[in-house]
């Protein structure tokens, strides 16, 4: 099993500068380099200030001018907040500039208050995306396409520069039936159970291999990705702290993501969780390294190929690089190759 670490930018204080939370990223990127990490992922979001990061494939560029050997996931670009003719040729440039390490994980995004005002209603950011990506894959694989679609219509055109090798895709979904559809047409997934238990996680994993049995040898290269909110601590005082950290991070996220998104001059409101922090305790990975060790052992079992690593739900830069090289340290080697 690889691991990446998500640079996720959380950004509850205006005061420490938007130079600053990503300065604090590209930090973590060099020093996941550095220490063998298989990858590190960004989100694309816009107008709040969780995930906040309104241009991926620009801070892609600059990861990879930054670092040697790291890949870089976007995890995920936004597809029905742009537009094919335009983001086809972003992502050819993005490509080459990044030295062919990009992956482009790809969504139709999950809040509904940031689709909104830019444009998409969350009803039709589905069917927007399906079109979407088949309109990229077209502009990507063939030159002077023509399109009439609902959401696109245009003359035979060519996307330039042409692609100089296939950039990998992986499709970001939460739903075991929408993971197994999407493994069936030959994409990479990531995944993530959020907040959610262990069965949860096994479901999500099963409908993945499910789809990519029945693709056969077509499929062998597929690969998974579940992304969590993981962080290692050597204290339980430690430990209680990081989860109540955590809680409060998903106070916030749960407003946009299944709440009423209430956000007040781009920060998101915190709302009251049903769930307890006991229970979210139970379910994230935040926990000692020998603790961690055995919650990613059912992971790799069930063919989980990549563990993305969200660090940043509050904590400072200097724990979240601790964590970091702890993880390389002590967790890494019981799940790398030649191990």
């Amino acid at each position: 099993m690889d691991f990446s670490i998500q640079l996720s930018a959380y950004y509850p204080d205006k005061n420490y500068g938007g130079e600053r939370v990503y300065s604090d990223m590209l930090e973590q990127a060099r020093l996941a380099d550095y220490l063998g990490f298989e990858s590190v992922s960004i989100t694309e979001h816009h107008l709040i200030n969780i995930l906040m990061m309104p241009a991926p494939m620009q801070f892609a560029v600059k990861i990879a001018c930054e670092t040697k050997r790291v890949k870089i996931i976007t995890a995920v670009a936004v597809l029905p907040l742009h537009d094919m003719r335009i983001f086809a040729g972003e992502l050819v440039c993005a490509d080459i500039f990044t030295d062919h390490r990009l992956m482009l994980g790809v969504g139709r995004g999950a809040f509904k208050y940031e689709l909104e005002r830019l444009g998409t209603s969350m009803e039709d950011s589905r069917e927007k995306f399906d079109e979407s990506l088949n309109v990229l894959q077209a502009l990507l694989a063939e030159e002077e396409v023509s399109w009439n679609g609902k959401y696109y219509q245009f003359e035979p055109l060519t996307i330039m520069p042409r692609p100089a090798s296939d950039i990998p895709i992986m499709i970001a979904a939460l739903v075991p039936d929408a993971i197994y559809h999407s493994t069936k047409r030959g994409f990479h997934i990531q995944t993530t159970p959020l907040s959610g238990d262990h069965q949860h996680m096994l479901g999500q994993v099963n409908a993945f291999n499910r789809g990519k049995e029945e693709l056969g040898e077509v499929g062998e290269h597929l690969t998974l990705s579940l992304s969590r909110v993981a962080f290692l601590s050597h204290t339980t005082a430690d430990r209680q702290k990081k989860i109540e950290m955590a809680h409060d991070y998903y106070s916030h996220f749960d407003n946009v993501f299944t709440g009423p998104g209430i956000v007040e001059n781009g920060l998101i409101k915190p709302l009251p969780r049903k769930m307890t922090v006991e229970q979210t305790a139970e379910n994230l990975t935040i926990c000692t390294p020998t603790e961690m060790i055995d919650k990613l052992g059912p992971y790799a079992e069930a063919g989980v190929h990549r563990f993305i690593m969200n660090m940043n739900f509050g904590v400072e830069q200097s724990e979240i690089l601790d964590s970091i090289q702890c993880f390389a340290e002590e967790v890494m080697p019981h799940f790398t190759d030649g191990e």
